[in-house]
């Protein structure tokens, strides 16, 4: 069975995944983008029983119209790691880059796609979502 380590900058907070994610993928929610100060969030979505934390976490909960997230992030570097979303209860989501060093492969989905910077291509191969 495949586990997937993530781990913050600094090193003090651990995420490890054990199997394989149950969905890869890519979203280009404002959500994603303001989280990753990138033009996409890249995520790993592994089942909640499956994951394992280390180290001190500090939490960002908020609430929107049918929705509630908690981002999971490192109190000493400022890091986010994994995220819970009532969307796909029973999920945690990993950040996708510092899985890469473990094996995580290409993503498989693109996510929130009418919010796609003009400009980003990707793979035709991709499933795709609204």
């Amino acid at each position: 069975m495949a586990a997937y380590k993530a781990v913050c900058c600094c090193g003090a907070l651990e995420v490890e995944a054990a199997g394989e994610p149950v969905l890869n993928a890519i979203c280009h929610c404002d959500n994603c983008k303001r989280r990753t100060g990138s033009a996409f969030g890249w995520s790993a979505y592994f089942p909640e029983a499956s994951v394992t934390v280390r180290g001190e976490v500090r939490i960002y909960a908020f609430e929107k119209p049918n929705t509630r997230q908690e981002r999971s992030f490192c109190p000493n570097c400022g890091s986010t790691l994994f995220w819970r979303s009532s969307v796909i209860a029973g999920l945690v989501g990993v950040a996708g880059g510092p899985l890469v060093a473990g094996g995580l492969g290409e993503p498989t989905t693109s996510a929130s796609e009418g919010s796609r910077c003009a400009w980003l291509d990707l793979p035709e191969s991709w499933q795709r979502w609204p």
